[in-house]
């Protein structure tokens, strides 16, 4: 015989099994963040202690600053295409892989393997290893054989340090968003797949006309997890490039960092960090309700 739970039941449930996740949200998360928000509208500098209130309270200033800030803006500007690289590549070789290993492939399980350890791998181990690759290896590699392009390290060139902090972010990423496009592989039904063989379709069209449309869940999951993943690079850029050469590879991340800790022009800085927050805020809400509206009209 069902039973409904009183109020006081349900409380009691909720406070047994999220209590602790939700203080540790709000400790770690939620209060520095209102924290950081309510500071950027001040002259803080840092230094003093939050609660001494030895700051001011200056308006918008620091935001007008940190839009008039050319640095900041070609950084965003960096961002955005870094952004858009990595999710497009990433998300095009993720399924092209889990199409790969969730095929006949013989050891295909090992691929699977193989694919996502790059994803287990720390972001500043990630960077130094692709700094001794282009730095090193590749040059080598191209002195053997001649070739022109791999002579020189990729990271001193500015046209090609960004391609290569691209390649670095796709390579990490990729094996994770393979994971999730396999799920929604695995979890298409035989029966809808062995009735449109039935029905004469060929393997593009299976792909194009079946299972894509019924992943658009996967595609929602994968595009987001990249776009925040890339949007907060920062680990990667700073062993990777440190921004350089010339600046040509600061992401707004490391520029946000460099502005507070190196400069000590913290309240601008904490300004930028709020505008970024909110750009990816509009940009992944828009990507889901996009992304559901499809969802909808393939079910």
């Amino acid at each position: 015989m069902y039973i409904e739970k009183t109020f006081a039941q349900k409380l009691r449930t909720f406070l047994t099994f999220a209590a602790f996740p939700l203080f540790a949200f709000t400790i770690v998360l939620v209060i520095p963040f209102l924290v950081g928000v309510f500071l950027s509208f001040t002259d803080w500098n840092g230094i003093q202690a939050i609660d001494s209130f030895d700051y001011n309270w200056i308006g918008l200033t620091n935001f007008t600053q940190a839009l008039n800030d050319p640095t900041y803006m070609s950084t965003l500007g960096m961002t955005v295409a870094y952004v858009i690289s990595v999710v497009i590549f990433t998300n095009v070789i993720g399924f092209l892989v889990a199409v790969l290993v969730t095929s006949n492939l013989p050891a295909r399980n090992f691929f699977r393997a193989a694919f996502f350890v790059p994803n287990l791998i720390g972001g500043v181990i990630l960077g130094f290893i692709w700094q001794f690759i282009f730095s090193t290896f590749l040059t080598r590699v191209g002195d053997i054989l001649g070739i022109p392009a791999l002579q020189f390290s990729w990271l001193v060139e500015t046209d090609k340090a960004f391609i290569a902090l691209v390649i670095v972010g796709v390579w990490q990423l990729s094996g994770y968003m393979m994971l999730i496009y396999i799920a929604g592989l695995v979890n298409i039904p035989d029966e809808v797949i062995e009735a449109a063989r039935i029905d004469g379709a060929n393997t593009v069209q299976q792909m194009t006309q079946i299972k894509i449309p019924l992943m658009v869940q996967a595609f929602t999951i994968s595009i987001f997890l990249t776009l925040r993943n890339s949007f907060m690079v920062f680990d990667v850029n700073l062993s990777l490039t440190r921004g350089g050469p010339f600046r040509s590879t600061e992401m707004a991340t490391l520029h946000i960092y460099n502005e507070s800790f190196i400069s000590q022009h913290f309240g601008p800085a904490q300004a930028q960090a709020i505008i970024l927050f909110a750009i990816v805020a509009v940009v992944a809400t828009t990507q889901v309700l996009i992304s559901k509206r499809l969802e909808s009209r393939s079910l």
